[in-house]
């Protein structure tokens, strides 16, 4: 066993005595050790259940034949971060978390892990750290939150970001702001949508290193709670035959992720977190993969904020299984992969069906033939960008408008609230990518006052950071090259006209090659926003949005 660098033989005397004042018996040691990553905390609403959800793993490792040993991953709220200083730690916290958890299982010499994260940067974080350690690893998520309710409507977190919007804009009162405020996030669990948090929960099934039921059961159900048990025991199986995460995360299985991301609708996230995953176990998932897979693999799912279902609505309907049952039914995914349960996903899914076409739409029927991201290209974004195809509204797929330009989010936000965009503008928001930010921010909070103040249909907003999975409308992010590397996006001028075409796959400034050469010549690199602590480290390593925003270390 791996752990035998830490517990066997006369030299580990001392690494005894160690164990034994942690209280752990002779018996426990001499089964395998096994690190329980935990990312329970009291301030993220998707993590508050973890000390549960831990509780049941340790559970079902003991009950398994091993010794469950629980050390701790950090976690932001995305919402709590959005609009201010916070959100510039966000991003930059899925390398702390992966680096964090390569130290502890290396320096304890852990024979496997079970990683139960939930929100955000915490999920990709935790799958990067397993591809990188490759040792015996699955996953259990925290779980969705149950959806709110507001005048017999269903609601979630998107809602109350556009709430805000409205209120703005005098259609809803400050009273009926409040009744959001109170009614929106009725539970514990990651935000009810298919938001970033459940789209990279749901595609760990995908890939293959979760569970039946990571993405979609509750997190108030006790069924997480059983789930959490067959996670803890299901790691024994995977340390006795030594099925580890590199003997999972293949080429194809990245390709089976792309086609459920395209199918479900997912967060424009996963274009950062799935290169960045890939790239730990030295794939490069080059983006112009997720078109080619798009284009033949049809949207099924129209979750909030796309449409008027939720997390709940897709787990009583089957779940991720049932979705990547019906993309298999046009041979759309690679079956003969092995995944954490020991078996293939053919076996996994055979018998899982689609029981409410209203949620999933059978495969014959899609909401459209082409997945629910697009990966566009041009004199804009020559390295690419990415859209949430499938929450643009069918007016937006085509548009021509006049730049707005704006170098921060915030300044943005002051002209939406103010009147000042009005209908047919492209709202440019620049030096917010993971290098200019640094820290790349979501713009939950623009997208959400521009659908707020009823311009969903007619404004668009184009960034070098990224969006929510909240964010609805024609929201184009991870604009590579980014502002701050003098990239394209950073020598657009007011009322340049900009042209969008999402059945296309392009975004072009319609300026001359010649006039932005010349405005090219003339750029200055701005004096970076941040110079000390991590986010200056971070700045000097990472690297673009359409390479995951991954980090790079300099050779000497």
């Amino acid at each position: 066993m791996r752990s035998d660098s830490v517990k066997t033989g006369k030299s580990q005397a001392p690494h005894r005595s160690l164990w034994n004042a942690l209280g752990y018996t002779e018996e426990e040691m001499n089964r395998p050790l096994i690190g329980v990553v935990s990312s329970y905390n009291e301030i993220v609403p998707g993590h508050m259940n973890l000390d549960k959800i831990t509780q049941a793993v340790k559970t079902g490792v003991s009950m398994a034949g091993g010794t469950p040993i629980m050390f701790p991953a950090i976690a932001v709220c995305d919402g709590i971060a959005m609009g201010h200083v916070g959100m510039k730690y966000s991003l930059v916290t899925r390398d702390l978390i992966a680096d964090s958890t390569e130290c502890m299982a290396l320096a304890h010499g852990l024979d496997g892990l079970v990683c139960i994260p939930n929100c955000d940067k915490n999920v990709p974080g935790l799958l990067m750290a397993a591809a990188r350690l490759n040792i015996p690893t699955i996953f259990v998520s925290g779980g969705p939150m149950l959806a709110g309710r507001v005048n017999g409507c269903k609601t979630s977190l998107s809602s109350m970001f556009e709430a805000v919007g409205a209120e703005a804009a005098g259609k809803i009162t400050e009273a009926q702001l409040k009744e959001y405020e109170e009614k929106t996030c009725p539970t514990c669990g990651s935000c009810s949508g298919m938001y970033t948090a459940n789209s990279m929960n749901c595609l760990t099934e995908a890939i293959g290193m979760g569970l039946r039921g990571n993405g979609t059961i509750p997190a108030v159900y006790s069924e997480r709670i059983r789930l959490a048990k067959h996670a803890g025991m299901k790691i024994m199986e995977l340390v006795e035959k030594n099925i580890r995460p590199r003997d999972i995360l293949t080429m194809e299985a990245f390709e089976n992720a792309l086609a459920v991301d395209m199918a479900l609708g997912c967060s424009t996230n996963s274009m950062l977190h799935l290169p960045a995953i890939a790239h730990e176990v030295g794939i490069e998932l080059n983006l112009d993969i997720a078109n080619d897979i798009s284009a033949k693999t049809p949207n099924l799912c129209h979750l909030a904020p796309a449409g008027h279902t939720y997390m709940e609505e897709l787990n009583e309907a089957g779940g991720v299984y049932a979705v990547m049952n019906e993309l298999s039914k046009k041979n759309l995914l690679h079956l003969d992969l092995m995944t954490v349960t020991g078996k293939t996903v053919g076996e996994n899914i055979k018998d899982c069906y689609n029981t409410n076409p209203e949620v999933i739409r059978p495969i014959e029927n899609p909401y459209s033939e082409v997945g629910g991201i697009a990966v566009l290209r041009g004199n804009l974004a020559p390295d690419s960008c990415v859209v949430k195809r499938s929450a643009v509204v069918p007016e937006m797929l085509v548009h021509e408008g006049p730049a707005r330009v704006f170098d921060c989010e915030e300044d943005a936000i002051n002209a939406i609230k103010g009147g000042k965009i009005v209908a047919g503008d492209v709202v440019v928001i620049r030096y917010e990518g993971p290098k200019g930010g640094p820290g790349m921010r979501e713009m939950l909070n623009p997208t959400s006052a521009i659908a707020g103040m009823g311009l969903g249909s007619s404004v668009a907003l184009i960034t070098d950071g990224r969006f929510s999975g909240a964010s609805r409308g024609a929201s184009i992010g991870h604009v590579s090259p980014e502002a701050a590397v003098g990239g394209p996006i950073a020598l657009v001028e007011e009322g340049d006209i900009i042209a969008i075409d999402i059945p296309a796959n392009t975004i072009n400034v319609k300026v001359s090659d010649e006039v932005l050469a010349e405005r090219k010549a003339k750029w200055q690199p701005r004096e970076p926003k941040v110079t000390t602590g991590y986010l200056s480290r971070y700045r000097e390593l990472v690297t673009s949005g359409n390479r995951g925003a991954v980090l790079e270390y300099k050779k000497a």
